[in-house]
């Protein structure tokens, strides 16, 4: 906690880190980068055959079956796969401990990339578990997955089992929780016997919606809760708010996947539940924005400098803005014009995108050049921030205004293509807001490069002056 934080010259500071860990930590970004480059490709394809239907009229390319290889490589490959790397620094580190098992964390960062690999062929074949979002890999390729999630739980598990320090700090709390979560959450999902008719579609509503809340969120929380006081080289501004969130958020996000059924066939009291614990989720969210934000007060001028915390900084407005308007969503006097539209994809692109990946990025851009030695180019740096910034902010104001309008032609029950026409300009913008943040995956795999570890014989990391 000592340390300058990191400026747009150059990185001051060199943690003394395992070279083996470095290189693991890099090869789980490099595969992350891959899967994200790849997946937004197949995302800015999707979004051009919105407007042009017959682009690539081939079963292999059929919407039905790019949208989840899309969706799936993204959460599972790229934003999984970049988490974890950061949590295989963060966790020893945090705990005063080296990692349990190097060998450990390799077989499960292969079997991620044979589980995301293997489901996207069986997407594109074809072969799926049905309409369930997020969960359409069949489940011996599940199996896979969880093989490897399992075996990072133990990893971290065992991290802190063997910590040198008597307290579990605040990041370890939310890591190796939501593991825990995801192991369960995946083994519910995936359970035959009593996912039929409504049952199956509760089901779907709290598996989709705890990925979101019990994976990818607690993760991203733990490591912010190092990382931004660590790069901005002060306290994090209360460790009781952080506690508040962590507990409020199991309390809450477990019992909130039923409001996007609202008017479904699905009993109207778990509607109202979910809409109720919905409001509840206000809690968590803004304990945890608050105290990000409060933490960067009074620090403006070394945001400015840096090429990290902006990122942070818009990751975590992103969460606060982004949850909020999915409680918002969750009313059914809202529900009504928004729910099923386009204005759906906004909101779920300003949560994963905004909030995850930012976090994401501004976690990489601030740790692996004081690993590595190496910096990225500031100027290209410049250009992924501004064009995934900008390109978002075109991207989901084109299909939240789209969406709304969208939901209104239904209410006033006008012809169905009607509303289709209606949100033609609107699929138009959004491909403009998704080629800027595919250009900025370009550059930050570009930027990955440059922050390539490099090693002498010896092993030890060479640290490159200036």
């Amino acid at each position: 906690m000592g340390s300058p934080p990191i400026g747009k010259i150059s990185v001051k500071e060199i943690i003394g880190e395992d070279p083996a860990l470095v290189r693991l930590i890099y090869q789980y970004l490099a595969w992350a980068a891959f899967w994200l480059v790849f997946a937004t490709a197949l995302g800015l394809l999707l979004s051009l055959k919105l407007t042009n239907p017959d682009l690539l009229s081939t079963k292999f390319a059929a919407f039905g079956r790019l949208r989840p290889i899309h969706t799936n490589a993204l959460f599972w490959g790229w934003t999984s796969l970049a988490m974890v790397a950061l949590c295989l620094f963060v966790v020893p580190r945090t705990s005063r401990a080296q990692l349990h098992s190097l060998k450990v964390a390799r077989v499960a960062l292969w079997l991620w990339n044979l589980a995301v690999a293997a489901g996207s062929v069986a997407l594109a074949m074809g072969i799926n578990n049905g309409n369930q979002e997020y969960r359409e890999y069949v489940w011996p390729i599940e199996i896979i997955f969880v093989t490897g999630l399992l075996l990072h739980l133990y990893n971290f598990y065992r991290t802190v089992e063997r910590r040198e320090i008597q307290e579990i700090y605040i990041s370890n709390w939310y890591i190796v929780a939501a593991f825990i979560w995801t192991a369960v959450l995946v083994t519910v999902a995936y359970l035959p016997w009593y996912q039929h008719g409504l049952a199956q579609t509760n089901i779907q509503g709290y598996y989709m919606h705890q990925g979101v809340g019990m994976w990818f969120t607690p993760v991203a929380l733990g490591l912010t809760y190092y990382l931004l006081p660590k790069f901005l080289n002060r306290p994090i501004y209360s460790y009781s708010l952080g506690v508040l969130a962590f507990w409020t958020q199991l309390v809450f996000y477990t019992l909130i996947g039923a409001h996007h059924f609202i008017f479904s066939a699905i009993p109207w009291w778990i509607q109202t539940t979910a809409i109720v614990f919905s409001v509840g989720m206000m809690v968590p969210v803004w304990a945890g924005t608050s105290n990000f934000l409060l933490t960067m007060r009074g620090k403006w001028g070394t945001i400015g400098r840096s090429y990290s915390i902006p990122f942070i900084l818009v990751g975590a407005v992103a969460y606060g803005v982004a949850s909020t308007q999915g409680t918002v969503e969750s009313f059914r006097t809202t529900n009504i014009y928004w729910h099923f539209t386009n204005f759906t994809i906004g909101h779920s692109h300003f949560t994963m995108y905004g909030f995850i990946a930012f976090l994401v990025w501004g976690g990489i851009y601030g740790l692996l050049p004081r690993l590595t030695g190496r910096e990225p180019s500031i100027l290209a740096v410049g250009v992924h921030f501004w064009f995934a910034a900008i390109g978002l902010l075109i991207y989901v104001s084109a299909v939240s205004i789209g969406g709304t309008i969208q939901g209104s032609d239904w209410v006033r029950l006008r012809p169905f293509i009607a509303s289709v026409v209606d949100m033609a300009p609107y699929w138009l913008w959004r491909s403009v807001g998704g080629t800027l943040m595919f250009l900025s995956h370009l550059v930050f795999a570009y930027n990955l490069y440059r922050m390539r570890p490099r090693f002498l014989a010896e092993g030890t990391l060479r640290v490159e002056e200036g």
